[in-house]
C-alpha cells in the first residue's frame, strides 16, 4: 500500500515529520517498508532566469544564454540548442556536477563549437517528469528564481510504502491509515464524511441480482446515472498522487474511481452508459462465456464466477475489471457509476483462476467496509460533477446491506492477563474509542461493538491486540521463561533426528544442500512415475511447474545441469524434501536425494597430474544411498541389495536397498539415457534417493547413549575363498549366504575379485571373497577355523549353486 504525505495529511490533521510518522506506522503494526522522496534526486536543480539569449558563434542551431541562478554570483554562460531558448526564459539550471536522471550523465564544465558551457537548462525528460523534450522547461516569469525546483514544483513528496497483513483491509485506504495514527496519539483524525448528492429523477438502468437457487456473490449492488460529463484530463494534484503511487492516469472518470479506491478503500466502476443496453443482470457467469477486459485480455467464464451483462452481453468481471466494450473514454458524456459489495471467497477464486490482480480484488478479497458502500457512491457522484461536471440521477439498489453488528463482552483485566501492560479502564476506552469502536456500560465489564471496516475482530483476545499495538509493544516488558530444574527430554521427533544427521552425513562427503521447487513439469512428472492428474496444479504459476513432483531427482539434476551449463560440470547436490505419490496424507513422504555428475566423487573430482579422476557411477551413488540410511538409524547390516529399479533409471547399473524384500529404503543407481535426452541433460549422472519415513522406528525407548563398545581383545581371523557360479548368480547372494553361515563369529564379507576367463567354464564365473572371523570367548584353533570354512561352503552352494574354485 503506496501513499504520500500530503495525501496522509488530507485524513490527519498533524504536526509530526516524515521520520516520527514512519516509526509510528511500524510501531502500530503497519510495517513501513520503503519511502521514497522523488524530490531527492532532483535536490541540486534550482531555478533560474536567462538573461540574454545571442547566436552562437559557430552553430546555426544553437545558442549562447547568460543565466541569472539567482544566487547573487556572475552570470553563468550555458551553450543550449532548444528551439525554444530565449531572453527572458523562467527554466531548470543544472550546474557542473549534477547528476541528470533522464540522461544518467553527471555535468562538467566543457566546450561546445569552442564556446565554454557551465551546466545546463533542462527539459522535462532529462528530470524524468515526462517524456516532454522538444523544448526546455518554461515556468513563466513569476516563478522565484535562485528557488528550489522540486519544492516549487510541487514533487518534494515523500512517498510511503506500508506491507499489510491480511486482516487489516481497513488500512487499504489512505483514511484507515490515518485513523490509526490518530488513534496512536499523533494527531486529530479528519472524518470527511461524503455528504448526500440529490439527483433528479430514476436511474434509467435498473439492477437485478440474478443467481436462482445458488449463494448469491453479490449482496449488494448501487448505481447512479451523471448525465453531461466532460470526460478529459484528470485535475494535477490527482495525476501527481496516481503517478506518485505507481498508476497511469487516464482520464477524469476512470482517475476518480482508482482515486477513491487507494482514498478510502472503496473500489468502484463506471460504464459508458451509452454502450449499456437495458438493464444490468449481476449473475454467475456461464460455460463458453468470453470478455475482453480493458487490459487487453480476452477471459472465459464458467459458473464459479460473477459477471455483470447486459442485453448484448458481459459487460465486467464482478468485483474485479471492467470490459473494454463499456469502458469510458474521452467521447463519454453520460456515466453509470457502480459501487457494489462481492463475495470475498468467490473474488478470490476467480482471480487465482482467471489470473487476474488488480487493485479492485486485492481490496475485495480481504473484505471492504459494507456500510461504506453508499456512502462511497455518494463520494465518487461529487467528485464527477466537481471535475467532469454534469447532473446525477437518483441512486437505484439492489440487495441489502449485511449486518456486521456484533457485541464482545470485555473484561477489562483481560489486558492485563494477556499482555502484563497494568492500563487503566479509561485509558483503554480511549484507545479503543478513538479506534472506532462502540463501548458502553461501566465497572470491570463493558460491552464492545467492533466497527463496521474491521471485520478481523471477533473477540476478546483482538481488542487487547488492539490496546496492545496502540500503546506500544515497547511497552510490554520482556520476560525470560523460566529455567527447568532437570535436562529436558528429547525435543526433536525421530523424523526430525533423521532429517538432521542424513543432511549432516551428505553435507560430510561432499554434497551442497539445495531447496529446489516442490513443482516441475508434466514432462518431469511422467518421467519420473508421476503425472497423475490427482497431482496436477489448479492455478500453475508458470507451465514449468504443473504437477507436485513424484521425486526430487528431477530437480536436483536440472540444477546440476544449470551449473555445467556455467562452467561448473563437477558439482554434487542433495535435498531433504517432500515427495508426492497422489493427492492423500499418505501419498507424501520425506525422502533424502542426491546427484552427483562429472567427476564430482566423494574421493575428490576434476583434474590432476596424477592421474584424472573417474566419471561417477552407480557405486558412488550406493555409497551415498548406505551414508545416508546408516545415519538416519537405519540397519544397514541387514539391507538386502535388488537390482530391481524403477524405469528412469539404467538398467543393470541402478540397484534398490531393501529390509526384507518388500521394504524398499533406497534406490540408487545412473540415470537411464532415454530420461537424460527427454530432459536434455548430459552425463554421467549417479543418483540416489533415501526414503527416510520407510526405515523402522528402533524397538525401546530408546536413550542417547550408544551403549557400551563390545571389543574383543583377541585377534581376529581373515580366511579367502572363491567361488565357481553360474553367470546369473550375483555377489550379494554370495556374500549374504557367507555372511550367514555362522552369524557368531562372522563379522564380515567383502568381494575382492570377479574373474572370467581361462580356467573357467563358458556361462560361470569365479568370485572372491575375504571373511572376517572374529572371536570372542577364545582363539581359533585350526578345527574351530576348518568348521566354519565347512558351514561357509555348504551355505554357499546351497544358496548359489556354485561350488570351491580348486
Amino acid at each position: 500500500m503506496k501513499f504520500t504525505l500530503s495525501w496522509l495529511k488530507d485524513h490527519l490533521e498533524t504536526d509530526a515529520g516524515l521520520d516520527e510518522i514512519v516509526e509510528t506506522l511500524t510501531r502500530i503494526g503497519l510495517e513501513v517498508e520503503d519511502v521514497v522522496n522523488p524530490a531527492d534526486k532532483l535536490k541540486s536543480f534550482t531555478i533560474a532566469r536567462v538573461v540574454e539569449a545571442k547566436q552562437h558563434p559557430n552553430a546555426d542551431r544553437l545558442k549562447v544564454l547568460s543565466v541569472d541562478a539567482g544566487d547573487g554570483g556572475e552570470l553563468l554562460q550555458i551553450v543550449c540548442g532548444a528551439p525554444n531558448a530565449r531572453t527572458g526564459l523562467v527554466g531548470v539550471l543544472a550546474r557542473p556536477g549534477d547528476y541528470v536522471p533522464g540522461i544518467d550523465v553527471t555535468l562538467s564544465v566543457g566546450k561546445i563549437r569552442d564556446v565554454e558551457s557551465f551546466g545546463m537548462m533542462c527539459s522535462e525528460r532529462e528530470l524524468e517528469l515526462s517524456d516532454e523534450h522538444s523544448g526546455i522547461i518554461d515556468l513563466g516569469e513569476d516563478a522565484p528564481v535562485g528557488a528550489s525546483f522540486a519544492a516549487y514544483a510541487g514533487i518534494d513528496d515523500p512517498v510511503i510504502e506500508i506491507g499489510l497483513t491480511p486482516n487489516r483491509p481497513d488500512c487499504a485506504g489512505v483514511a484507515g491509515i490515518a485513523r490509526d495514527l490518530a488513534a496512536a496519539g499523533l494527531g486529530k483524525f479528519k472524518e470527511n464524511r461524503p455528504q448526500p448528492v440529490a439527483g433528479e429523477g430514476d436511474c434509467p438502468v435498473k439492477v437485478n441480482l440474478d443467481f436462482g437457487d445458488t449463494p448469491s456473490l453479490c449482496p449488494a449492488f448501487g448505481l447512479r446515472l451523471v448525465r453531461g460529463v466532460r470526460n478529459g484530463p484528470s485535475p494535477e494534484w490527482m495525476q501527481k498522487r496516481l503517478i506518485a503511487i505507481g498508476l497511469r492516469p487516464i482520464n477524469a472518470l476512470v482517475d476518480i474511481t482508482n482515486y477513491i479506491t487507494f482514498d478510502r478503500g472503496r473500489p468502484l466502476h463506471v460504464f459508458d452508459a451509452a454502450k449499456v443496453k437495458g438493464d444490468l443482470t449481476v449473475r454467475r457467469g456461464r460455460a463458453g462465456e468470453e470478455l475482453l477486459a480493458l487490459d487487453g485480455k480476452t477471459y472465459r467464464f464458467d459458473d464459479t464466477m460473477c459477471v455483470i451483462a447486459d442485453e448484448n452481453g458481459l459487460e465486467s468481471i464482478g468485483g474485479i475489471m471492467g470490459g473494454e466494450v463499456s469502458g469510458c473514454t474521452a467521447e463519454t458524456t453520460d456515466v453509470l457509476i457502480e459501487s457494489a459489495l462481492w463475495d470475498e471467497t468467490n473474488i478470490a477464486r476467480t482471480g487465482r483462476a482467471l489470473g487476474i490482480n488488480t487493485d479492485a480484488r486485492y481490496r475485495f478479497e480481504r473484505g471492504v467496509d459494507p456500510q461504506f458502500c453508499l456512502p462511497g457512491l455518494e463520494l465518487a457522484t461529487q467528485m464527477v460533477m466537481d471535475l467532469c461536471g454534469g447532473t446525477p440521477s437518483k441512486t437505484t439498489f439492489s440487495g441489502a446491506i449485511p449486518d456486521t453488528d456484533r457485541v464482545i463482552d470485555f473484561p477489562f483485566a483481560e489486558v492485563k492477563r494477556l499482555s502484563g501492560l497494568s492500563l487503566s479502564d479509561a485509558e483503554i476506552k480511549g484507545v479503543l474509542g478513538r479506534l472506532g469502536f462502540w463501548v458502553a456500560g461501566s465497572g470491570d465489564t463493558v460491552k464492545v461493538s467492533p466497527p463496521s471496516w474491521r471485520p478481523d475482530v471477533h473477540g476478546k483476545a483482538d481488542l487487547v491486540e488492539e490496546v496492545v499495538r496502540i500503546v506500544g509493544l515497547d511497552k510490554v516488558v520482556s520476560t525470560p521463561l523460566p529455567r527447568q530444574s532437570t535436562v529436558s527430554d528429547r525435543v526433536l521427533t525421530i523424523a526430525q533426528t533423521r532429517r538432521s544427521q542424513a543432511r549432516r552425513t551428505l553435507a560430510v562427503r561432499g554434497m551442497k544442500e539445495a531447496v529446489t521447487w516442490s513443482f516441475i513439469s508434466r514432462q518431469q512428472a511422467e518421467a519420473f512415475g508421476g503425472g497423475g492428474r490427482d497431482l496436477e496444479l489448479a492455478n500453475p504459476i508458470s507451465a514449468d511447474m504443473s504437477d507436485m513432483r513424484p521425486s526430487l531427482v528431477p530437480g536436483l539434476a536440472a540444477a546440476a545441469q544449470r551449473n555445467a551449463d556455467r562452467g561448473y560440470p563437477d558439482v554434487a547436490l542433495f535435498e531433504v524434501g517432500q515427495v508426492f505419490a497422489n493427492d492423500t496424507p499418505k501419498g507424501q513422504s520425506m525422502v533424502a536425494a542426491g546427484v552427483r555428475r562429472g567427476t564430482a566423487a566423494f574421493t575428490g573430482s576434476d583434474r590432476h597430474w596424477a592421474g584424472n579422476a573417474a566419471p561417477v557411477g552407480v557405486f558412488d551413488a550406493k555409497a551415498d544411498a548406505e551414508a545416508a540410511l546408516a545415519a538416519a538409524g537405519a540397519p544397514v547390516d541387514k539391507l538386502m541389495v535388488f537390482a530391481e529399479a524403477p524405469d528412469w533409471l539404467h538398467p543393470g547399473r541402478s540397484g534398490e536397498l531393501r529390509l526384507g524384500p518388500k521394504t524398499v529404503l533406497a534406490r540408487f543407481g545412473e540415470l537411464h539415457p532415454r530420461v537424460m535426452r527427454d530432459l536434455d541433460i548430459d552425463g554421467p549422472v549417479a543418483v540416489f534417493e533415501v526414503f527416510l519415513d520407510a526405515i523402522p522406528v528402533p524397538k525401546g525407548k530408546g536413550g542417547r547413549s550408544k551403549g557400551a563398545f563390545n571389543a574383543s581383545d583377541l585377534m581376529p581371523v581373515r580366511r579367502d575363498f572363491a567361488f565357481v557360479v553360474d553367470e546369473a548368480v550375483t555377489a550379494d547372494k554370495l556374500i549374504k549366504a557367507a555372511r550367514g553361515a555362522d552369524k557368531a563369529l562372522i563379522v564380515d564379507v567383502t568381494l575382492f575379485d570377479v574373474y572370467r576367463g581361462k580356467g573357467i567354464e563358458e556361462g560361470r564365473k569365479s568370485l572372491a571373497i575375504d571373511v572376517t572371523l572374529q572371536p570372542r570367548d577364545k582363539t581359533l584353533t585350526d578345527e574351530d577355523i576348518d568348521a566354519v570354512a565347512a558351514k561357509i561352503r555348504a551355505a554357499v552352494e546351497k544358496a548359489t549353486g556354485g561350488s570351491l574354485r580348486g
